[in-house]
């Protein structure tokens, strides 16, 4: 991000964001098909699983399946099956909520959680190589500017 490509000062700001959105997409895809290869390769491992133990390592008390899949942006159906094997694996335990005989709460075991552990370990070293062409403040100030679409498309959800 130090090295900016020169921009013609009449170029159109919708063009602009139109190319940034391309590449945004662009390395988006290639960096999410190096770290799904990474997980499958290194640990036998899926995306969505390392999506489910890091999202169950943020809630130590577990959630519901329904709060899983909320966290998640995903379908019920998408979580249980993943869950199921996770289970079978010994990486999460499954326990009836009390006074609600359909809900089922989600947690890690330990082994889990240092499962998880291990696997976020090498993931935020996977990342690190793949962005070590981005400084520190080059990240921030990325990270901020996509913070504030965030932020409008959020204040527009609300006001819905």
């Amino acid at each position: 991000m130090t090295q900016q490509a020169p921009v013609a000062i009449a170029d159109d700001p919708t063009k602009a964001r139109l190319r940034l959105w391309l590449k945004l997409l662009k390395v988006s895809r290639q960096i999410e098909a190096e770290v799904r290869e990474n997980l499958r390769a290194e640990f036998s491992s899926t995306l969505p699983r390392f999506d489910v133990l890091a999202a169950l390592d943020r809630f130590p008390k577990g959630l519901r399946m329904s709060e899983l899949s909320g966290v998640l942006k995903v379908s019920n159906g998408n979580v249980t099956g993943i869950v199921d094997r996770l289970v079978a694996d010994k990486l999460v335990i499954r326990s009836a909520v009390p006074g609600d005989r359909r809900a089922m709460t989600v947690r890690l075991t330990k082994r889990g959680a240092e499962e998880f552990q291990r696997q976020a370990a090498k993931h935020e070293e996977w990342i690190g190589d793949m962005l070590a062409n981005l400084t520190a403040a080059d990240a921030d100030q990325l990270a901020a500017g996509l913070e504030l679409v965030f932020q409008q498309r959020d204040r527009e959800d609300t006001q819905s």
